[in-house]
């Protein structure tokens, strides 16, 4: 499958949701279909010789397996969506997401999309937002962050430019060369779209 792909030159890499836990509490190591399992690890393995980056989708509880597995298979570049779910924004939520990204960001080749920010039961958590933003920012560096929408999942609970302006105000403070890399360069590098 990874070889029919790789005949088209605009495929980039591959998304994929292994196997995880529903709540930290019930998060395991070694699950089948996890980023522990060895035959899930042999089709990724598979990435690199197609030159495919590999986007997950996984709550923050899992991304000790993801920094394993990105120091494991250190020429694959791993894209972690959603700000990593932050969905637990109580204090020791919080604490604890951040505890993870700092774990996985300490991997060269993981970039972290800057998406997924909304949350059931509410509008748009502006304020709480902006916090996990900037937090997420200051892990990983403008370097290896991107701005995304997440649409149309989002549109249930903010408008599409409604985001990108709270986006916009949550780094306003920033040098216009980093605003430019979150918004725009740091995807056309890290996605290799438009010659970048």
């Amino acid at each position: 499958m990874l070889a029919g792909h790789a005949r088209f030159d605009f495929i980039r890499g591959i998304r994929h949701k292994p196997t995880g836990a529903a709540t930290p509490a019930d998060a395991r190591r070694g699950m089948a279909g996890s980023m522990d399992d060895p035959r899930w690890r042999r089709g990724y393995a598979r990435l690199e010789r197609h030159g495919f980056s590999y986007d997950l989708q996984t709550p923050w509880w899992h991304l000790d397996a993801a920094a394993d597995l990105a120091h494991a298979f250190p020429r694959t570049t791993i894209i972690v969506n959603h700000t990593g779910l932050p969905s637990d924004r109580s204090l020791e939520g919080l604490k604890a997401w951040r505890k993870m990204l700092e774990r996985v960001a300490r991997e060269p080749n993981v970039a972290l999309k800057i998406s997924g920010l909304g949350q059931r039961s509410h509008v748009w958590p502006r304020d709480a937002n902006r916090q996990v933003v900037r937090d997420a920012i200051t892990i990983f560096g403008t370097e290896r962050c991107m701005f995304a929408s997440n649409y149309p999942v989002d549109g249930l609970c903010v408008g599409y430019r409604a985001l990108f302006d709270d986006l916009k105000r949550f780094v306003a403070d920033r040098p216009p060369a980093e605003r430019l890399a979150l918004f725009h360069d740091n995807a056309a590098r890290i996605y290799r779209i438009g010659g970048a």
